[in-house]
């Protein structure tokens, strides 16, 4: 019987990473922190129902920092191995930026930092392809090809019962723009992939009019009977989510799928309500 490869690299993350049980997506992760007014929370150190029923409060409404550049040294200085970060996306956060400033003052420790270009169960899919390939002894090279293919392949929706909380801190940019100020509206939203910021591709005027128009975003992308690869994403209940899946497993055989929380760092621009997915055809490319 053959032996695991060796390892080449390390894996890490940050806190724009939505993980799943079931994927390669149990990696150190540099956290974000929550601020509620004066107080600064890790997040994850926060109790969901704690952080829900905060958030509804407001008063004062949560902001998101980035990773310091410290908590990147920290999970260097721990390495063994080189490490390859996998970021949310530069254009929602400035974590690539702190991971940049954590290598240049640790200059002993390499690590190779990958801009997902996204976030969430995107990320998560993207950090699944390094860890695969990283399971299989392959090189840092190896794992940011396997990277930039399921980042090509994958697509990233998610719809809001409500824009508030995106009004709220300040990212409703080109969502607001797009559905002309109509706020009433439930928009489906995803990451440009010029600028890797949120923009609009669909709208609603109820809320199960916005779960049918995420399924119906991901069959007009992939096209009807295309097999799907689906990470589920919601906010407080999954009750939603799983009428997405269902109305999908109706379009398009899912050979595989999954459910994980979106993270209080999203959360705080989304609300509770949310739903969403990461979605990409068939089988993973190193599988093909």
């Amino acid at each position: 019987m053959s032996q695991p490869a060796e390892p080449q690299f390390d894996v890490i993350a940050d806190g724009g990473l939505d993980a799943y049980r079931e994927l390669l997506n149990a990696v150190p992760v540099a956290p974000f922190s929550i601020n509620f007014g004066t107080e600064s929370l890790l997040a994850s150190q926060l109790d969901r129902a704690a952080f829900f029923g905060r958030l509804r409060a407001g008063a004062p409404h949560p902001t998101t920092s980035q990773p310091t550049p410290q908590a990147y040294a920290e999970l260097m200085e721990r390495a063994v191995r080189p490490l390859l970060a996998v970021t949310i996306s530069s254009g929602l956060s400035g974590s690539r930026n702190a991971a940049e400033q954590a290598r240049a003052l640790e200059p002993g420790h390499p690590m190779t930092i990958h801009d997902s270009r996204t976030l969430s169960a995107a990320q998560a899919f993207q950090v699944h392809a390094a860890m695969t390939a990283r399971a299989a002894g392959h090189d840092v090279q190896t794992a940011l090809e396997w990277m930039r293919l399921v980042a090509e392949q994958t697509e990233l929706y998610f719809t809001i019962e409500t824009l508030e909380y995106l009004k709220r801190g300040g990212r409703i940019g080109r969502v607001a723009a797009t559905l002309g100020g109509l706020l009433n509206l439930k928009p489906v939203v995803t990451v440009d992939r010029a600028t890797g910021a949120y923009t609009n591709v669909g709208r609603a005027r109820s809320w199960k009019g916005a779960l049918e128009a995420l399924a119906n975003q991901v069959t007009a992308r992939f096209g009807e009977g295309t097999p799907l690869r689906v990470g589920m994403l919601y906010g407080e209940v999954q009750d939603s989510a799983q009428v997405v899946l269902e109305l999908l497993r109706g379009r398009h055989p899912v050979v595989w799928s999954a459910f994980t929380e979106v993270n209080p760092v999203l959360a705080v621009h989304t609300g509770p309500s949310a739903v969403g997915l990461a979605a990409a055809p068939g089988a993973w490319p190193w599988e093909k």
